[in-house]
């Protein structure tokens, strides 16, 4: 009888858990957008680079009192490898899919192009890590590279965007994807995350402090939509979505925060098309479509334990 009186308040919890989930998961999606978002807003009222400035500089100078005080002694030889990662993880892929926002190319297909990591990472694992891409794995990359294309197409035809800027984010997520094979490499990928991302953060900084040197001045702009951009990219993008990816990853699988962050790219078109009026076409929702059924096959086809 215990047992039987017991059941629903099993199931009422299970269903918390799972609303609970559902909801950690929609705002994950929604502050993973956030980024392309704040980017497109904040290129408005400053040089693409001193907002990468100070994102990172922002980010990292509040995340350094608890890299200091919290965990393990930072070393040089730890500290080392992460400061290459930031040039790579951060300073690259921010770089790209800022640079083609600013140089006009949708921000809902810029967010598609970023979330080709799994592609990128798949490609990248042959001469990084030596592990050949599977038949599967080739048949999803050129699925999703094929959706991409059909996407683009839509902005090459009518736009006035120069065709090298959609290269951008393509560089920028490659960018990424070697980061990450390269920190899966290094002894030093076992350091905590807040002490990682401050690093990676200040380290990109100073990469996008000479850019913006060059642009003109690395001092911010007092300007309310510049210190608005830069804290919604901060709390927001930065921290808000990556705190919310780790949360994920604890009540869930890799496998499904990653199929969740799928997402991203349609939510991003759509947040582009309330705020900033970006035109939405039937070829980029289409392409969406193939992009993700491409993914999915590469990343049913990944063996368990490798990238």
């Amino acid at each position: 009888m215990a047992d039987c009186a017991a059941l629903p308040d099993r199931r009422a919890n299970r269903l918390l858990a799972v609303l609970l989930l559902v909801l950690v998961e929609a705002a994950l999606v929604i502050s993973w957008s956030a980024g392309f978002v704040g980017i497109r807003f904040a290129i408005d009222h400053a040089p693409i680079f001193l907002i990468l400035l100070w994102r990172s500089l922002v980010s990292g100078l509040l995340l350094l009192p608890f890299a200091l005080t919290i965990g393990p002694k930072i070393r040089l030889k730890d500290a080392a490898p992460q400061i290459v990662f930031g040039a790579l993880a951060m300073s690259g892929y921010l770089a790209g899919f800022a640079l083609a926002i600013s140089h006009g190319v949708p921000t809902g297909l810029v967010a598609l192009i970023a979330d080709m990591l799994p592609l990128a990472v798949a490609i990248l694992s042959w001469p990084v890590l030596g592990q050949a891409l599977t038949a599967r794995q080739w048949l999803g990359s050129f699925i999703g590279l094929a959706g991409v294309l059909i996407a683009s197409g839509w902005s090459v035809d009518l736009g006035d965007v120069p065709l090298w800027a959609y290269g951008l984010p393509v560089l920028g997520t490659l960018s990424l994807a070697l980061a990450t094979l390269l920190q899966k490499r290094s002894p030093a990928g076992a350091m905590p995350v807040h002490q990682s991302l401050c690093i990676q953060c200040l380290s990109a900084a100073a990469i996008f402090a000479l850019f913006a040197w060059h642009e003109g001045s690395v001092l911010p702009v007092l300007d309310p939509g510049f210190v608005g951009g830069i804290l919604w990219l901060v709390f927001v993008a930065t921290f808000g979505a990556w705190s919310l990816y780790y949360l994920a990853l604890k009540k869930s699988s890799p496998a499904r925060v990653t199929a969740i962050l799928y997402l991203s790219p349609p939510v991003t078109m759509i947040w582009a098309w309330i705020m900033f009026s970006e035109a939405l076409s039937w070829s980029m929702a289409g392409g969406l479509v193939v992009s993700l059924v491409g993914i999915v096959i590469v990343a049913r086809a990944q063996k368990p334990g490798h990238v």
